[in-house]
């Protein structure tokens, strides 16, 4: 068939949308030598067509993975036609192309999940042209061929951007954040709601053209709109809709500058029906908000991830809930029509069912108590509606009647958000999401008004009332969220004294004194299903979560409840910045995962024991008394004592001071993690110790320096010993230097690395706090530290930290539990017994060998000057100038990264001596990590059994 002959056919033919349907489409296959329609299962007429109450089916023509079409006879309503299928594309395996047509039109709808919608419309008499038939072929062959090029996170991304650029303007002039931000997402709101024709189409647009040259007229005719929005009514002769909802309620008005207008009149001119709710707030709070605008960027959780906690905490109980209603209303559906006795208890008891369900959804209740900017209320009401939308399709599937109207809705998701930016957002956020999918699955949004106050979205604080008190919360039937990641250190600079002070009284004996701000959030989700007041729970925390002061809330959880899924190290995104965070879920719920695993049991540091195994629960782990007292943190200088070492030799060099003593006496290089697994940055450090005022002050420049530099900052410190005593470290350690006296070196790790290493320093070398030392000088410790026992040990037993991960080294989980190989004397220097000088040596080696490769002969000169001879100082590294960049740049971390052969070999040279002290002679390289542990907690327990 030629197109004219086609054109000529259709273009006045009488047949009914019912009898012209499957002719029009199978003239079309002829026109563009394609298949027609041949396979029920992939690509047939007529899908659906045994559902309750309609003469066809969900489409009258449908092919798998391609389009679903639907045809209307001349003149009819492609509108409706696209609605069904948009109310059936679930039904349909969701086709990336959605077609109508009325034979003069015809109409492709991109239904690409995650891309904006685009139409293309071809007209019957412009069918032959090139361009239309190979349209229309794609359809058939190739429809990524009509996939939008942006993603609905980037137009987003790109929408947010320009109204943060509009408020940082607006701001910087002086205006008020929370006038500026209010009057934006008014705005906002504005442009989405023209976009999907809630108002007129391009009603906003028309009043920045008209009013945009004049700031005085622009602001009159917004808060004309604004106020018809808020009650309905007319404005420029157009019939304007009753929105109300609170959000227009406050109409105050900013006078914009050329720019400023010039800029919302190009965010106008955006598809914002496309924008995604679930990372809209998130991006337009960075972007409002002053006081987090700076690390602003195209930053935001994917919404795939939040699904991680919606998904086991709301869809799969709820899924359940109707998999199990579904298969029994499938048997008394089958049993009406039997027929005989009871067939008409078995169809209301059908029906009953399914309203029931149905029921259950539109009372569920959802609460996020620390909701942000709403898209964890968004992703929430989404999956709600999911869920009731299926259970209609799927209901009706089986013989009921399906019901018109989606009852799930704003009023199911409740949130607590302490900051009135992100309360607002979070409102608009759940407005829009709602509105977005109601148009998207084919249903009539709620109109008088459109917008539903949600005045249960509540601007407030969700830990404390204003008089100390624990504030309440609301009850509901699942806990989710993301609450602040705040550390103990942090909490005072941004939270205020005085209310750390009173949040700590209010949860006395149920949140420890140091934990992390979203621990106190955990404690109270799960006080909320230990009343009865809430099923379940979904929070993020970061990965510190697992450590030993954050983890009392996840023990107090286990006492009452269980952990049913966790995902113990995600990538997220706060404020702009990756973190690493633990996703964890509680409650009463079916079986266990662990990161996407099943499992028996999930302990309360996020790890698990695998289904039928033995639990291996490593908080068990009781603190060994002979471990005891035998590692330190480094110093905590609290205040700017560093100098670098050019200063630090002309102090050496000074003889002035009136005690006659050398300046090497407070005088030493520090180091601190980094140092450690890069590079030494040549800092050395002003060390009075516990010497007293007068003392240190004979120190002339060293003390003289202290004073101008440090005394300042700790003058108004709020402890009160490091205000009066300036002149000495925070915390100076003296147990440790009492344990470092008469040695000539320590064994130190940093507290946060990739890798865990252990490294020697002379004793004059001082530890920052984030070395943990170890005052012990002989390799057989150097050895079973560095063994891959020791390591695993401390890995799982101190949690990690940061966007990297990296695990920590804590001192009482990590070394005061971990049990030493048999006949090992940590008090005994060096330790006795073959075993021990077999390791090391074999400690020795792998040590010197890290050494050579760190520092390569003839890459580098050793530099010492007479006084730092004289105190004892170990040289410094400098390296030639044809080797410096390579030399910088060989690091321990680059070391382990590579594991080259010569540090392997040696390393499991070093574990085969460290296994055989341990009696372990089955041990090989290929032993599983988790029989390790096993063997170690077991010696563990043993041990701190006979105390």
């Amino acid at each position: 068939m030629t197109p004219s002959q086609f054109i000529a056919r259709w273009r006045e033919n009488p047949l009914s949308e019912r009898a012209g349907s499957q002719a029009f489409f199978l003239d079309l296959c002829a026109l563009l030598g394609v298949e027609a329609p041949n396979d029920p299962d992939d690509y047939c007429f007529e899908r659906g067509a045994t559902r309750t109450g309609a003469g066809h089916g969900w489409a009258d023509v449908w092919k798998r993975g391609h389009f679903g079409w639907e045809n209307k006879g001349p003149g009819g309503d492609l509108g409706s036609a696209l609605k069904q299928l948009m109310t059936y594309a679930l039904a349909l395996d969701n086709p990336p192309l959605l077609v109508v047509s009325n034979r003069a039109l015809t109409q492709i709808h991109t239904h690409f999940t995650g891309r904006p919608s685009e139409t293309h419309s071809i007209r019957l008499e412009d069918i032959g042209t090139p361009e239309n038939l190979q349209k229309l072929r794609w359809l058939f062959t190739d429809p990524e061929k009509f996939r939008p090029g942006r993603t609905v996170q980037e137009i987003t991304a790109d929408a947010a951007g320009r109204f943060a650029d509009i408020a940082q303007s607006m701001t910087g002039r002086g205006h008020d954040p929370q006038k500026v931000a209010h009057l934006l997402i008014q705005c906002l709101f504005c442009m989405f709601a023209e976009d999907i024709e809630l108002l007129p189409k391009q009603l906003f647009e028309r009043v920045l053209n008209k009013r945009g040259a004049d700031s005085v007229k622009l602001g009159v005719a917004l808060g004309e709109l604004f106020r018809a929005m808020q009650s309905g009514g007319d404005f420029l002769l157009e019939d304007i809709a009753w929105f109300n909802g609170g959000l227009f309620a406050r109409v105050e008005l900013i006078e914009l500058t050329p720019g400023e207008v010039a800029a919302l009149h190009a965010a106008s001119r955006m598809d914002w029906s496309a924008i995604e709710p679930a990372i809209l707030g998130t991006l337009f709070e960075r972007g409002l908000d002053p006081k987090i605008r700076a690390p602003l960027g195209a930053n935001y959780t994917d919404p795939g991830t939040i699904m991680k906690l919606v998904n086991p905490v709301i869809v799969e109980p709820l899924a359940r809930e109707w998999a199990q209603a579904r298969a029994r209303i499938g048997l008394l559906v089958a049993r009406y029509h039997a027929g005989g006795k009871g067939s008409q208890m078995a169809w209301k008891e059908a029906q009953a069912l399914f309203l029931g369900y149905l029921e259950r959804l539109k009372d569920f209740r959802v609460l996020d108590p620390a909701c942000g900017s709403g898209n964890f209320l968004y992703l929430s009401l989404r999956a709600l509606k999911d869920l009731e939308h299926r259970a209609n399709l799927d209901a009706e599937a089986l013989g009921l009647q399906r019901q018109l109207a989606i009852e799930t809705s704003p009023a199911n998701v409740l949130g607590i958000e302490i900051n009135a930016y992100a309360a607002e957002l979070a409102r608009v956020t759940v407005w829009v999401g709602e509105i977005q999918w109601m148009l998207k699955n084919g249903y009539d949004f709620r109109r008088n008004p459109i917008l539903a106050p949600l005045d249960h979205i509540e601007h407030r604080d969700a830990l404390l009332k204003n008089d100390g008190s624990e504030a309440a919360w609301p009850k509901a039937d699942v806990i989710v969220g993301n609450p602040p990641f705040l550390g103990d250190k942090m909490m005072r600079g941004e939270l205020g004294g005085d209310y750390v002070e009173r949040l700590r009284k209010c949860y006395e004996g149920r949140v420890p004194g140091g934990a992390d701000l979203v621990t106190y959030w955990f404690e109270k989700s799960r006080a909320q299903i230990e009343a009865g007041l809430c099923e379940r729970a979904g929070l993020v925390a970061t990965n510190s979560i697992r450590q030993k002061r954050n983890r009392v809330v996840l023990q107090r959880i286990l006492q009452s409840t269980h952990i049913f899924e966790a995902w113990s190290d995600e990538e997220w995104v706060n404020e702009g910045a990756a973190v690493r965070v633990s996703l964890v879920c509680f409650g009463q719920t079916g079986s266990m995962r662990l990161d996407g695993t099943p499992v028996a049991v999930i302990h309360a540091d996020l790890t698990g024991s695998a289904l039928n195994d033995q639990a291996l629960d490593l908080t068990q782990a009781k603190p060994l008394s002979a471990n005891g007292g035998r590692s330190f943190f480094g110093i905590c200088l609290a205040g700017p004592f560093k100098v670098d070492t050019t200063t630090a030799l002309v102090w050496l060099k000074d003889t002035a001071n009136p005690n006659g003593r050398p300046n090497s006496d407070v005088v030493r290089p520090i180091y601190n993690g980094s140092d450690v697994t890069r590079r030494w940055a040549g800092n050395w450090v002003v060390d009075f110790a516990g010497r007293k005022q007068s003392d240190a002050a004979d120190y002339l420049a060293p003390f003289a320096y202290v004073e101008a530099e440090v005394k300042p900052v700790r003058s108004g410190n709020r402890e009160l010993a490091r205000a009066e005593m300036w002149w000495r470290h925070g915390r100076f350690r003296p147990e440790l230097r009492a344990a470092l006296h008469g040695l000539a070196y320590y064994i130190a790790t940093p507290e946060t690395a990739k890798h865990r290493f252990f490294v020697k320093f002379p004793v004059k070398v001082a530890p920052e706090h984030k070395l943990i030392a170890i005052p012990r000088q002989d390799d057989s410790m150097l050895g079973i530290l560095s063994s891959r026992f020791h390591c695993l040990w401390a890995i799982e037993k101190g949690g990690r930290l940061g966007v990297g991960n990296d695990p920590v080294y804590n001192t009482s989980l990590c070394f005061e539990t971990f049990p030493f190989p048999f006949g090992f004397d940590l008090g005994a220097v060096p330790a006795n017994g073959e075993p021990f000088s077999i390791i090391a040596r074999a400690a020795a080696d792998l040590d010197a060998w890290r050494e050579k490769w760190l520092n390569p002969e003839g890459w580098l000169e050793w530099e010492i000057t007479p006084e730092e001879q004289a105190a004892s100082f170990p040289p410094r590294p400098v390296p030639r100038p044809d080797h410096a960049r390579a030399w910088k740049l060989r690091t321990l971390t680059k070391l382990y990264n590579e594991m080259p052969a010569g540090l392997q070999l040696r390393q499991q040279e070093l574990d085969r001596t460290v296994a055989a002290a341990y009696g372990w002679i089955d041990y090989t390289p290929e032993m599983p990590d988790e029989e390790i542990l096993r063997r170690l907690l077991a010696l563990n327990l043993e041990r701190s059994c006979r105390g």
